[in-house]
């Protein structure tokens, strides 16, 4: 009989690549892979068991999930999401032109300038989920999401660079979108 794996454990698929068991189910398991995102993959598809962590019948919390997941892969891959630049910006660059002749303009790859935007709602997402998992009250908490709502909607302007509209940076929405 096939050894079920528990919440935790660490996995490779031939397809999907490295990822994380985050649910266990009667017939499949939810598992995060690093470059594909969620999947659900029957208890019988063949994975290479890379670090099994056992089975425990206890219910465990999606918050509990959500830390041993991020602890795992920051550990494990110290590295973050893969985010693909549209093709269209792809060796492009930003220029940076002064207002005054006597300064010289800079130059940035757009290649760069996207991963420095990426790594913010990266650290973004971080601090949204330490403020959720803080002592802080649930008013403090909301008033706190709030600021981070706006920044995010700030960095709407950004989301021509995405490849992927799931990608996106999402600020509040108007009232007339939930009319």
């Amino acid at each position: 009989m096939k050894q079920i794996l528990g919440v935790g454990s660490r996995v490779r698929h031939s397809e999907f690549g490295d990822g994380v068991v985050i649910n266990v189910k009667s017939s499949s398991y939810s598992i995060t892979f690093i470059e594909y995102g969620n999947k659900v993959i029957k208890l019988d598809a063949p994975l290479e068991i890379v670090e099994a962590v056992e089975l425990d019948t206890d219910l465990v919390s999606l918050f509990d999930v959500e830390q041993s997941l991020t602890k795992i892969l920051q550990k494990w891959l110290d590295v973050s999401e893969v985010v693909p630049l549209g093709d269209k910006w792809k060796g492009g660059k930003l220029i940076l032109k002064p207002g005054r002749s006597d300064l010289a303009p800079k130059e940035m790859t757009i290649d760069s300038f996207f991963h420095k935007i990426v790594m913010t709602r990266d650290r973004l997402r971080v601090l949204e989920q330490r403020i959720n998992a803080s002592k802080l009250d649930d008013e403090e908490k909301v008033n706190i999401q709030q600021y981070i709502t706006k920044i995010y909607g700030s960095m709407t302007s950004f989301n021509l660079l995405f490849k992927q509209t799931e990608h996106y940076f999402v600020g509040e929405k108007s009232s007339s979108d939930n009319a």
